[in-house]
């Protein structure tokens, strides 16, 4: 899935007559960071995998597991195509500080500041919690996890909409929230199932 996104990314890097984004542009911090806070749904993802053997979590495991590597490799794409590093000097969530398409500023650089944690990000404690969690134990902490961290994501996604107008950012970002959308319902269910 990762590869398939890195090819993918380079296939639809050009941005249809847009200037590339520079090192500091939120189009980059976003990609950059969401990198980071896919990863490690990515690592939820295979945490509860192993410690349970239901179905529907299961499978909604694997798939946040395939379409959050195919986007990583996708966004990592994106900068190299870009000619800008995988790492920023400046703080992560930097991006989020930076003035909305009509030059103003909104919820997110209001509730954000760089170096402040990505929105919806599990603890280390929590990550070593849900490590060591087995069956339904596991499945209700990582679908209250996963719900935390996809609002995160979804906060993270409007974010960069309301800061570029490059389509390939505005497509996977808008698509993003659209999924993680149905996806905090679906695991809304799953989680009132579990209690």
């Amino acid at each position: 899935a990762l590869v398939a996104g890195v090819l993918l990314g380079r296939a639809t890097a050009p941005g249809a007559g847009l200037a590339s984004p520079n090192a500091t542009s939120a189009e980059a911090g976003f990609a950059r960071d969401m990198q980071a806070h896919h990863s490690q749904a990515v690592d939820m993802a295979i945490l509860v995998r192993e410690a349970t053997d239901d179905p529907e979590v299961r499978l909604l495991a694997l798939d946040i597991l395939t379409a959050q590597s195919q986007q990583m490799g996708q966004m990592y794409a994106w900068l190299v195509s870009w000619g800008v590093p995988q790492t920023s000097a400046e703080e992560p969530m930097a991006w989020m500080s930076r003035p909305t398409l009509d030059g103003g500023h909104d919820e997110h650089s209001e509730a954000h500041a760089p170096g402040d944690r990505m929105p919806g990000l599990a603890t280390p404690e929590q990550m070593a919690a849900l490590a060591e969690a087995e069956g339904v134990e596991a499945e209700r902490f990582f679908l209250e996890l996963m719900t935390a961290h996809h609002l995160g994501g979804v906060e993270m996604a409007e974010a960069v909409l309301a800061r570029t107008e490059l389509p390939l950012v505005t497509n996977l970002a808008a698509g993003m929230v659209a999924i993680q959308d149905k996806e905090i319902d679906y695991m809304r269910e799953l989680l009132a199932a579990r209690q």
